[in-house]
């Protein structure tokens, strides 16, 4: 079984999977930035489960996780980013810290956690990476220009990385999730096509993992639909946008 450290599993899919990852008799370091998260998995998985508390926003943070994994383990198998944020601009009222700070957990904290686990993940076997990047990178859509962005910026970064690591011998898995029902996205005030669970969501990832395929993509066919869409035309993926938008507030 792996060593595993996984980010961003205090809820959402990262919770759901960090859970079937720990039926399997992984071992898994759990993060999230507070502890009281992750009591229930620390108790019903003890000495298999390791708090690994921290924020990926402060390189500090992730260097004493990481320290932390390679006292207790030497090593590492399995690596899962997938803390992450989303905020939304409004129109009219750009709002550049508010870029900053999705960028700054989605981009920099993730390469945080890369410079930190990869040393780790060269010593461990058959190591895998796994990034949680957006299907939202394949259409632009209104309002999400920092998520989007930042998700756009992780995806070339991912894939550029992975090219790299072919000669060590390290498997890279981008996880482009559709809508998933999570904390994070209850806040959103649209439609959200094809709501899938959280439940369904980690499964449909921890089959497919074993495989270490390239990318893990779902829903399917929302995820069809928006590659299909951002191949159109830039003025046809503008008149598109136009309609989706929300109709402004004066």
């Amino acid at each position: 079984m792996s060593r595993c450290w996984m980010t961003g599993t205090s809820s959402g899919i990262g919770a759901a999977l960090a859970t079937r990852l720990l039926e399997q008799g992984h071992q898994v370091a759990l993060g999230a930035r507070r502890a009281e998260s992750l009591s229930l998995l620390l108790e019903r998985y003890p000495g298999q489960a390791l708090a690994a508390i921290g924020d990926v926003d402060v390189p500090e943070h992730v260097t004493a996780i990481v320290e932390q994994i390679a006292r207790t383990w030497g090593a590492l198998d399995l690596v899962i980013l997938n803390a992450g944020t989303c905020e939304y601009l409004e129109p009219g009222r750009f709002d550049p810290t508010l870029v900053e700070r999705v960028v700054r957990t989605n981009l920099f904290g993730v390469s945080h956690c890369l410079a930190a686990a990869l040393p780790l993940l060269r010593r461990g076997e058959h190591p895998h990476l796994v990034v949680t990047g957006s299907s939202v990178t394949w259409l632009a859509l209104p309002r999400a220009g920092a998520y989007g962005a930042s998700k756009a910026a992780l995806r070339y970064l991912i894939e550029s990385l992975r090219i790299d690591l072919i000669s060590e011998g390290i498997d890279v898995t981008l996880i482009n999730p559709g809508f998933v029902d999570t904390p994070l996205t209850r806040r959103n005030d649209f439609a959200m096509p094809q709501l899938w669970s959280v439940e369904r969501a980690a499964e449909h990832i921890i089959k497919r993992l074993p495989r270490r395929p390239l990318e893990i993509n779902f829903p399917c066919l929302f995820t069809l639909v928006l590659r299909l869409l951002g191949a159109l035309p830039a003025r046809w993926r503008l008149a598109l946008g136009r309609r989706l938008a929300p109709t402004r507030q004066e």
